[in-house]
């Protein structure tokens, strides 16, 4: 299969908000789709390819929060690519629950206090659903990789896993300072929001067992496996949720 490659389309300045094409000469893949109105960016990001909408096979989105899940209908609606998405985080798709979230700290408590993080988006439904400890091979779309579940920082948080040793992993961890890349970039941090640490902590531990050497994220990034090994760790020393 030819090497793939991986754009980081930043939705908001300094990676505060990512989304990423994961592209080859035989498909692309968007994994996650930012807030509501962010297809215009998507967009402009395909135009540096020399894609365009319709050149998307399928819409990976990572979990339900707004950031990553916002724009995905209207992506669909552009591009006619199937969404992916988990059965932990459907009600939230569809629209017919609201999210709880347990902020982590300065920035989760700014978000909810302003109630940006709760802002309505597009609801839908995922047109392929995981289920359990499911995975999805991605060579089907022309990627070499898979999408598979890494809970814990949502009940349906899904990351991708590429042959080339990377991962895009949406909210699992973050870096820099308040949600991306202003300073401190190649340091690892919690998210805004985490519903359970240790979850976090045992996933990040597997994909880098599992040889992932570089983390793309849904804020800041991208991080080394170290760096993520060293997080992962501090995650583990967390009480566990009960």
């Amino acid at each position: 299969m030819a090497p793939t490659r991986i754009l980081r389309i930043p939705i908001l300045p300094f990676g505060m908000v990512n989304c990423h094409l994961v592209h080859s000469p035989d498909g692309c893949v968007l994994v996650d789709a930012g807030i509501p109105g962010s297809e215009a960016k998507i967009g402009r990001a395909l135009r540096q390819l020399g894609l365009t909408f319709r050149d998307i096979k399928l819409i990976v989105v990572t979990h339900a929060h707004m950031d990553h899940a916002g724009s995905a209908a209207a992506v669909r609606e552009a591009s006619g690519a199937p969404i992916l998405g988990h059965e932990g985080d459907l009600a939230h798709y569809r629209r017919e629950a609201p999210m709880t979230f347990c902020a982590t700290g300065l920035a989760g408590r700014f978000l909810l206090k302003r109630g940006i993080i709760q802002q309505p988006y597009a609801a839908f439904e995922p047109d392929l659903l995981l289920t359990g400890d499911e995975t999805l091979d991605l060579h089907a779309y022309g990627i070499a990789g898979r999408v598979v579940p890494t809970l814990g920082h949502t009940k349906g948080s899904i990351s991708v896993e590429l042959a080339t040793r990377e991962a895009l992993v949406g909210d699992l961890l973050a870096s820099g300072i308040f949600m991306g890349g202003i300073l401190r970039t190649g340091h690892a941090i919690r998210p805004p929001f985490e519903d359970d640490p240790q979850a976090v902590g045992r996933e990040l531990q597997r994909l880098v067992a599992s040889g992932v050497t570089r983390f793309h994220l849904g804020h800041g990034g991208p991080l080394d496996g170290a760096e993520v090994q060293r997080h992962a760790r501090r995650l583990m020393k967390h009480p566990p949720v009960r």
